[in-house]
């Protein structure tokens, strides 16, 4: 007892200021990897992936803009090979052998500015129905299917055929566009068509004056795509783990990675408007834009979801700690499921064996429906906004059903009476 006395009451744990620092650069640095994170899984996605990569271009063929960039590219490829002088010349030597007269020959040899100008209709028009058409479409998809191994060649710095890296630009060749245009104008009637050789030419998909670097950065996430994600959690687990009030480190985890999010979003958006202010002259600025957006559609859609699953992360340690509003919104939850337990309860429901099982395994309970939710999140192919919601919606719901089910054991007296019956 003597001793007892002596020692005095117990001394808390004394306050380190380097295991806070730690915790709060751990969780610096998970931000930092979350960031790096979603860009290092969908460039490992753009890459590897062909069916991604063809989900992410293959909209392009209904694209507005970029059938207007398409058709004005191939438009010039075909205007280019027809050769106008020599198609008026042909027919005023037409005219001179079936004897029309001097002057009308004269005429029809000041033909050249109509005729260009017909031919262009003619060629644009028919240009357009091919690139509009479901025909082109398909062309599109299927061939942005064959290149996903070349355009993976073209951003590791090899070069291919069909999609290729030259000038710092990432192009394809349209070549195919064109012949299947020569062959619709010979079928019109316009048998000069027939004369166009094969042509190549090229559709800017990317350009860039860094791209040698991008072709670097590309390559390195790549290669860190699949573990990114992996260290991230380890740093921020780590973070949560040497802090002292842990509940408080995961919320600054969480927030952390939402304005890490942010900072992204905002970035990609900074980004689109000095990566079209530097396109080379005479590209367009529509069709660009809507290759850009279509390229990071799916990086948008990841910062989305994981910045929801932080916040719904902050919410939730929120909510499990002892603030006014915490308790509060636990106690009415509580209440509220209760009350509906007991009106079932009244009107014949009995939980027994369940209710003192959940009762008993409350908490790990919870951590399951935890566990389970953060697998489902972490196994889904490039989770999305809407799956991160529902996740979150189910979870609650999990706890909803767990906490129906809480029913503890018999009062004393109904156990009492049960002994004494036995």
């Amino acid at each position: 007892m003597h001793a007892l006395e002596s020692a005095g009451p117990p001394r808390t744990g004394r306050h380190h200021p380097f295991r806070s620092l730690g915790s709060v650069l751990l969780i610096l640095l998970a931000a930092l990897l979350s960031l790096l994170s979603v860009v290092a899984v969908w460039a490992n996605s753009i890459v590897q992936d062909t069916d991604r990569y063809v989900d992410t271009v293959g909209p392009l063929a209904s694209d507005p803009d970029v059938q207007k960039a398409v058709t004005n590219r191939v438009t010039t490829a075909v205007l280019a090979q027809i050769d106008v002088d020599a198609l008026v010349k042909e027919l005023t030597d037409a005219a001179a052998q079936r004897g029309v007269p001097p002057r009308v020959t004269e005429l029809l040899g000041d033909l050249d500015g109509p005729i260009e100008s017909g031919l262009e209709q003619l060629v644009s028009s028919t240009v357009t129905r091919v690139v509009a058409g479901s025909a082109f479409e398909t062309v599109w998809v299927d061939a942005n299917r064959r290149a996903h191994s070349a355009l993976d060649k073209a951003l590791t710095g090899q070069s291919d055929s069909t999609v290729k890296l030259e000038n710092n630009q990432v192009v394809i060749d349209l070549g195919p566009i064109v012949a299947d245009v020569k062959d619709r104008l010979v079928e019109a009637g316009l048998s000069v068509a027939a004369k166009i050789p094969a042509v190549h030419t090229n559709f800017v998909v990317f350009a860039s004056e860094d791209i040698g670097k991008i072709k670097t950065y590309v390559r390195v996430l790549e290669i860190l795509g699949g573990w990114m994600p992996v260290i991230t959690l380890l740093v921020a687990a780590a973070a949560v783990y040497v802090a002292f009030n842990r509940r408080h480190a995961l919320i600054g985890a969480a927030l952390a990675v939402f304005v890490a999010m942010l900072v992204l979003g905002i970035g990609l958006t900074v980004a689109r408007d000095v990566y079209l202010d530097h396109l080379p002259p005479g590209a367009s600025q529509a069709a660009a834009g809507s290759v850009y957006d279509a390229l990071v559609k799916f990086l948008r859609a990841g910062v989305r979801a994981l910045a929801a699953v932080a916040l719904f992360t902050a919410a939730g340690a929120f909510l499990a700690g002892p603030s006014r509003i915490a308790v509060l919104t636990r106690t009415g939850c509580q209440r509220g499921i209760g009350g509906l337990r007991d009106v079932a309860t009244s009107a014949g429901l009995r939980l027994g064996a369940v209710g003192r099982f959940v009762h008993r395994f409350k908490r790990w309970i919870g951590a399951a429906i935890l566990l389970i939710a953060a697998v489902v999140l972490f196994t889904w192919d490039y989770p999305t906004t809407a799956v991160v919601v529902w996740t979150a919606v189910i979870t609650l719901v999990g706890f909803a059903i767990r906490e129906f089910l809480d029913a503890p054991s018999a009062p004393p007296a109904d156990a009492h009476g049960e002994a004494a019956a036995g």
